[in-house]
């Protein structure tokens, strides 16, 4: 082999790069001590981008289309090599394709409940998850802080950091958007869209990406607060009251026994209630004094909030001393049951007040 030959061999007159993989973000082109000649040949296709990169500096960026290399068209990298007046020898440095492709359904989650201000139940902890879409928008940008000097940067290598850093600029912009907890269920859809203008410009000033899509396919708050929506959608859902006691007597008479009695309570605990209402109302009418009217109204109002009471309370409710209470207890006259080292009575207004 001729020594002409050699040198041939030695420069790169065609630089080009065919991604088969579909989830390549970035290549580093493999030189392998080779330089590239004087009017060499840059492929650059659609959905590429190429970025040269020379003594540790950003140089010049290439679109797609097909470029011939000279000192006219890689005007930075003329500067960063000293080329003031042209170049003939050939050179070496170092030149990455950028996927500029959208990468679609790639999934994101929070590994630990995200902490932030609610409106409705003050600090709460929130779970998230969903997919994005993103592309590649600013290379240099990208190539600096996300992918560095890897010869061939994959969508599995970056999968774990890209959604630590999209749970943490979700994060914020979630609490910068006050949406509250309970409105984030039914608004997804809507909320992927509000996020996109306060998560992108992050987004794009740390890692040079962009956002195109971002789904929320699930929020989800702890145990303890999804009971407290229960209960408040129970109470929505019972509505009537009265309906919903003389359900649960039926219900009750029907099991029979201890369960049966214990599951009628609060049923009989309302209804008493109920019948001190109306005595109320008919003492009222016919002329009880003031006073034993008001303390008939305020035993029930009080308790119409509490399925039990101490002794305690029912003392202050009817207006009476501890020691009477007891007295009631031990007599009989009142109906209560130890739970643990406290007493605890059931419908005690409404027994007072019928023993009074």
């Amino acid at each position: 082999m001729s020594l002409l030959n050699i040198i041939k061999k030695q420069l790169i007159e065609v630089i080009e790069w065919t991604d088969d993989s579909r989830d390549t973000l970035s290549y580093r082109w493999p030189d392998e001590d080779q330089e590239i000649k004087n009017g060499a040949q840059l492929i650059v296709r659609e959905s590429q981008q190429v970025q040269f990169v020379a003594a540790g500096q950003y140089a010049d960026l290439f679109q797609p289309g097909k470029h011939t290399l000279s000192t006219e068209n890689i005007p930075v990298l003329s500067t960063i090599m000293g080329w003031k007046y042209g170049f003939e020898s050939p050179f070496k440095c170092d030149i990455y394709y950028l996927n500029t492709r959208l990468f679609t359904g790639n999934k994101w989650g929070t590994a630990n409940p995200v902490m932030m201000r609610d409106r409705d139940f003050g600090v709460v902890r929130l779970r998230a998850f969903g997919t994005y879409d993103f592309r590649i928008v600013a290379p240099a940008k990208f190539l600096k802080e996300v992918a560095g000097t890897d010869q061939n940067f994959r969508l599995d290598e970056f999968a774990d950091t890209m959604r630590s850093r999209i749970v943490s600029v979700f994060t914020e912009a979630l609490a910068r958007a006050g949406v509250p907890a309970l409105d984030v269920a039914h608004r997804y859809a809507e909320l992927g869209d509000a996020l996109l203008p306060l998560i992108n410009p992050a987004m794009r000033e740390k890692y040079g990406l962009e956002i195109t899509s971002f789904v929320l396919e699930n929020v989800s708050v702890p145990p303890e607060v999804e009971q407290a929506i229960d209960k408040r959608s129970s109470m929505s859902v019972i509505g009537n009251l009265n309906d919903y006691v003389k359900y649960q007597m039926g219900v009750a008479m029907g099991q029979g026994g201890e369960a049966g009695a214990a599951a009628t309570m609060p049923a009989q605990m309302a209804m008493g209630f109920g019948m001190a209402q109306e005595m109320v109302r008919s003492m009222q009418g016919g002329g009880a004094s003031p006073a034993a009217a008001a303390a008939a109204a305020s035993a029930p109002a009080a308790a119409a909030g509490l399925e039990v009471f101490t002794p305690e309370q029912a003392a202050q409710l009817l207006g009476v001393s501890l020691e009477d209470v007891m007295a009631a207890i031990i007599a009989g006259d009142l109906k209560a049951r130890k739970m643990g080292n406290a007493w605890r009575i059931a419908n005690s207004a409404l027994e007072a007040f019928l023993h009074g």
